[in-house]
């Protein structure tokens, strides 16, 4: 597995396929393989004769685990994108996250326009702005000594997905608690590269498609039929959007 490493932080990731580059994030508790190649993503991708890479975001699947949650700022880790991006000597990029992921692209997008060629957020509509990531209760489910010892619904179901992941529950946990930035509206507006905002229609985690997309010039949204935020990723529908998009963007 490639490895490179970013302010003495190892970050793994694949580079396959030939041609324009697309830069694929990942979600919280996931990672490339089981938010990219699992689903599909990766084939669909090479197959319509694009250069794929994709990375796990640092915490995360085999890249390095960090317990300080200051060092899981959206910012950073939207550097380590970019730091990719020049590890590999690529200038200009699609790129296209989910969830986290699309937080971490929209502050791509914001922070180094310059490398961001066109942005995908997929899993991730209007609480960009208007809201701070995961309820830090996820975290305090992370950090519960058992599955058994999660009260509500929502935590025992990502600490179900994170053990499903062989995530290490204590860097996830300090992930939420670092990683609550928003982008203001004036942000958003200022982003000029074409955009697609795509949200399954049972998403009761992202928020609305249509109304982060109403907030940036020219971007388009994609409601992605009868999908809820965990079953989006892989959706049939959003991939052809994805395609579509790509296709035609100038």
């Amino acid at each position: 597995m490639p490895v490179f490493t970013h302010d003495n932080i190892e970050i793994a990731f694949v580079d396959e396929g030939e041609g324009e580059p697309i830069v694929l994030v990942h979600g919280f508790a996931s990672t490339k393989e089981v938010n990219w190649v699992a689903p599909g993503w990766v084939t669909t991708l090479t197959r319509a004769g694009r250069r794929v890479i994709a990375l796990d975001n640092r915490g995360h699947g085999q890249s390095s685990k960090l317990y300080d949650p200051a060092l899981y700022s959206t910012t950073l880790m939207a550097g380590d994108v970019r730091a990719l991006l020049d590890h590999l000597g690529v200038a200009r990029a699609d790129v296209m996250g989910y969830s986290m992921g699309a937080r971490i692209a929209a502050f791509l997008a914001v922070d180094h326009p310059g490398a961001v060629r066109s942005a995908i957020l997929g899993g991730l509509g209007i609480r960009l702005v208007d809201g701070v990531g995961l309820p830090t209760s996820i975290a305090d489910a992370l950090e519960a000594p058992t599955l058994l010892d999660v009260p509500d619904q929502e935590g025992r179901m990502f600490r179900t997905f994170a053990e499903q992941t062989k995530s290490d529950l204590r860097a996830l946990a300090a992930c939420i608690r670092g990683s609550r930035q928003t982008l203001t509206r004036a942000q958003v507006a200022g982003i000029h590269a074409p955009v697609l905002v795509a949200v399954g229609t049972k998403d009761d985690v992202a928020g609305s498609a249509r109304d982060l997309a109403a907030l940036i010039p020219g971007a388009q949204a994609f409601d992605i039929p009868d999908r809820d935020h965990m079953l989006a990723v892989g959706d049939k529908t959003f991939k052809q959007s994805v395609l579509n998009f790509l296709a035609h963007r100038a």
